[in-house]
């Protein structure tokens, strides 16, 4: 069997996903955050209020964020930045996919290897493992 017949072809539209956002995989966490931070519509759309809560209903999240991210110009440096920073304990809406997605995605983005932080922290990783402190 190859690698291919193992994917479930519910899960194309993820893979496809993980392979767009590997555009960003060099951009480090910070420009992804400043980029979000300046241009993403949802801190413009309710700057004097909270956010619309999700409803732990997959249909209702995936129509609110549909809804929610319509437009926005940095929906995948908002995705690519959510899925480094919280992984597979991603919560709320971010770049235009509900919680129950971006987990679905997490695995095949993991695939698609190394980003631009995580050589830093693997560096961080290894002076603590020597004894040494962080920076």
């Amino acid at each position: 069997m190859s690698g291919i017949d193992a994917v479930n072809p519910d899960d194309f539209g993820l893979i496809d996903i993980a392979w767009r956002l590997d555009r960003l995989r060099w951009v480090p966490r910070a420009v992804l955050a400043q980029a979000v931070q300046r241009d993403g519509l949802c801190l413009w759309a309710h700057p004097d209020s909270d956010p619309p809560e999700p409803t732990d209903t997959d249909t209702a999240d995936r129509e609110l964020a549909v809804r929610y991210c319509a437009g926005c110009p940095v929906q995948d440096e908002c995705l690519e930045l959510e899925l480094r920073t919280a992984g597979a304990d991603t919560v709320g809406v971010w770049g235009a996919l509900p919680e129950q997605a971006r987990r679905a995605l997490h695995p095949f983005w993991l695939q698609r290897g190394e980003r631009a932080d995580d050589r830093d922290r693997a560096d961080t990783d290894a002076t603590d493992a020597a004894g040494g402190t962080r920076p």
